[in-house]
């Protein structure tokens, strides 16, 4: 089976799962969006991206915007943008030297749900999809190798109140974060791009 190795298969056995982790796999687990994973990804505003870098030390960052920044574009892509952030580019500074990563998406109201998406990610910046993502500067395009629902039954009860407001609206001006003009930054911020 292709989502387990030895560290898995040790703990499966040390607790007897490994049985149900194969079932699990073999029902569950597939590498093309389906329309449900679509609908699921395309409705959230927000998600959690792991990767790592070359070495292998790992990152996890949130990415957040309106629901549907994060799309299915083909059965086999995912595409979602980087907005203008803090410019440490931690995340998509490490889909360059490392491509693997992995997309976690929740839902946490009254229909929670969890939709995992391990594969191999790059980073465009001359995408013909990007002029249709208000606010993006750069686009990461996910080719998945896993995905994989999992039980929602940890989930809090949350609902979203809002959304950001510094989530990009096309032909709207974008909203600046306050910290961007503290006398500790605002001589290195650079002009925003998108």
């Amino acid at each position: 089976m292709a989502m387990f190795h030895e560290g898995n298969r040790a703990l499966q056995d040390a607790f007897g799962s490994r049985a149900l982790a194969d079932r699990l796999e073999e029902r569950l687990a597939h590498d093309r969006f389906t329309e449900g994973d679509a609908a699921f990804i395309g409705a959230q505003s927000f998600f959690f991206l792991a990767t790592a870098d070359a070495e292998g030390r790992p990152d996890c960052s949130f990415k957040g915007g309106p629901p549907g920044f994060a799309h299915v574009a083909a059965p086999d892509l995912l595409v979602f943008p980087d907005y203008d952030g803090n410019g440490m580019f931690k995340s998509l500074g490490n889909i360059r030297a490392n491509p693997y990563v992995g997309l976690l998406f929740i839902a946490m109201g009254e229909r929670a749900g969890r939709l995992r998406v391990n594969g191999r990610a790059e980073v465009v910046a001359d995408d013909p999809l990007m002029a249709e993502i208000p606010g993006a500067q750069l686009l990461v395009k996910v080719t998945p190798t896993d995905i994989f629902p999992n039980c929602p039954r940890y989930i809090p009860r949350m609902s979203i109140e809002a959304h950001s407001e510094y989530a990009p609206v096309a032909g709207a001006p974008a909203v600046e974060p306050k910290w961007k003009t503290f006398p500790d930054f605002a001589d290195v911020v650079p002009p925003r791009r998108a």
